[in-house]
């Protein structure tokens, strides 16, 4: 009896396996070509080891502005500590850097110059607010780039403190080490990972020091990833994600969280073109971040951000900017 004829065999790959890749080259490429340019960065800076803060303990404004005003003298004795060291190490750009960050009237709950540096810095009255929003960085910011942070808080509290009629805080959270743009670590979800519990241990913090305030995560580029890893129980009452590659989430729900979330992105914002997949590449490790989180299938509300680029959502008197404050305010945000 005659074997069955077999189909065909064809020398072409089916059209999904070849798009994935090309995928899975172009991301490598990108991941491991692009830094070599960067390979010749000066090493770390070092810096003295921060001296445990003492627990905020007060909930009653007056009391635990008291406390806040000792946490950030002695934050602020922790800065110009490290600017020393910097400086005695030929850094003369982060000694700059944080001589101004430790001027009178800057206000830090935490810092450690270590490891690139981490810091969380308050813009208007934590003491007594009732809206709160923590701004969760992406790629490329540091201390060495920390006014343009800096400055989004800023122009987010005027904002806020010009429309919502209540008292606001904005905490600029540089609780991580961010990636940088086009490494490896800019495309897989490990930093994040590692960021995750630190971001929701200190939104814990606030949450517990201003029980009755909103809190609202404000998370640009990869923050989003942080932020989605740290939905899960998290104490923030919104979860805001703008300029996103993903979360590595397929959809809201898989955030499991209480919080709502939203996103938007600008139209000349450059993130659209990346691929929103996830690609193995070893065992626990992918590269990319899965559905685009303004894809109306991920979930999450929509918000109008204008026609800017990736890096100014936070620009004042812009659309972005004014939609993500009515969003902290607890209002419905204009154009959605």
């Amino acid at each position: 009896m005659a074997s069955p004829a077999r189909p065909p065999r064809t020398t072409r790959a089916p059209r999904a396996a070849r798009l994935r890749r090309a995928l899975l080259a172009a991301l490598v490429t990108a991941a491991v070509a692009v830094p070599v340019a960067g390979a010749a960065r000066p090493g770390e800076v070092p810096a003295p080891a921060p001296r445990a803060a003492g627990p905020l303990t007060a909930t009653e404004p007056s009391a635990l502005a008291t406390q806040l005003d000792a946490r950030y003298a002695d934050q602020r004795t922790a800065l110009r500590a490290a600017a020393r060291t910097a400086e005695t190490h030929g850094a003369h750009g982060r000694a700059a850097s944080l001589r101004a960050m430790a001027r009178p009237g800057r206000s830090f709950l935490a810092f450690d110059g270590r490891d690139g540096g981490r810091g969380a810095e308050v813009v208007g009255d934590l003491a007594r607010a009732e809206r709160i929003a923590v701004l969760v960085p992406g790629a490329d910011t540091g201390l060495d780039r920390y006014d343009r942070f800096r400055a989004g808080a800023v122009a987010l509290q005027d904002t806020l403190r010009r429309g919502s009629g209540r008292r606001t805080a904005v905490l600029a959270w540089l609780g991580y080490r961010p990636p940088a743009s086009g490494s490896t670590a800019s495309l897989t979800p490990g930093r994040a990972d590692q960021a995750a519990p630190l971001l929701r241990s200190f939104v814990e913090e606030v949450h517990r020091i201003r029980p009755g305030a909103r809190v609202t995560l404000l998370c640009h580029s990869y923050g989003s990833v942080v932020c989605a890893r740290a939905a899960a129980g998290t104490a923030a009452d919104a979860i805001v994600l703008y300029g996103s590659p993903g979360t590595g989430s397929d959809d809201v729900t898989e955030l499991r969280t209480r919080a709502a979330v939203w996103a938007g992105r600008s139209t000349g914002d450059w993130i659209a073109e990346v691929p929103h997949v996830r690609v193995p590449l070893l065992p626990g490790t992918e590269l990319g971040f899965g559905t685009d989180p303004v894809d109306p299938g991920f979930g999450a509300r929509r918000f109008a951000a204008g026609d800017g680029g990736h890096s100014d959502y936070l620009a004042p008197g812009s659309v972005p900017l004014s939609n993500l404050a009515r969003i902290v305010a607890g209002q419905e945000p204009a154009g959605a």
